[in-house]
């Protein structure tokens, strides 16, 4: 089989992120037809376990999120995992109620932004920025 493997390696190449392919099928990695083929459970599930791993490094390397719990930090995971990095840095009065252990404020600082009305994200993504402004004040996990 290592054989088969390295001969469609070398055919296929390697591509790490989304192409269309010569039959204009949305394609990655060794030739993966993600239109017709997708993923699998298991597949989904490590892609989401790395994920999750890249955002805790990332957000490891910072001073404000090394000092929360592990509930708190699980909302700055989860807000990194949809915004990016550099879209969760866009929320300095969150990060600055943080760095402060100001969790009421970082709660509505999530909600309101700097707008002063609902911030963009939390328009856009609705009851989970909801779900998560209360798990940031209160410390604990939200049965929903």
């Amino acid at each position: 089989m290592s054989n088969l493997i390295e001969q469609l390696k070398r055919h296929e190449g390697k591509r790490l992120f989304p192409y269309h392919c010569s039959a204009n099928k949305l394609t990655i990695s060794y030739g993966r037809n993600l239109e017709d083929v997708g993923v699998s459970e298991d597949e989904a599930e490590l892609m989401l376990l790395n994920d999750v791993k890249r955002v805790q490094q990332q957000l490891g390397g910072t001073d404000w999120y090394n000092g929360l719990d592990e509930v708190r930090k699980a909302v700055c995971d989860n807000m990194c995992f949809n915004l990016g990095f550099s879209g969760l840095n866009t929320f300095q009065k969150f990060i600055g109620c943080l760095t402060s252990g100001d969790y009421e404020g970082a709660s509505k600082e999530m909600i309101t932004g700097s707008s002063g009305g609902e911030s963009k994200w939390a328009s856009q993504v609705g009851q989970r920025a909801y779900e998560l402004s209360e798990q940031m004040r209160t410390g604990q996990w939200q049965d929903v």
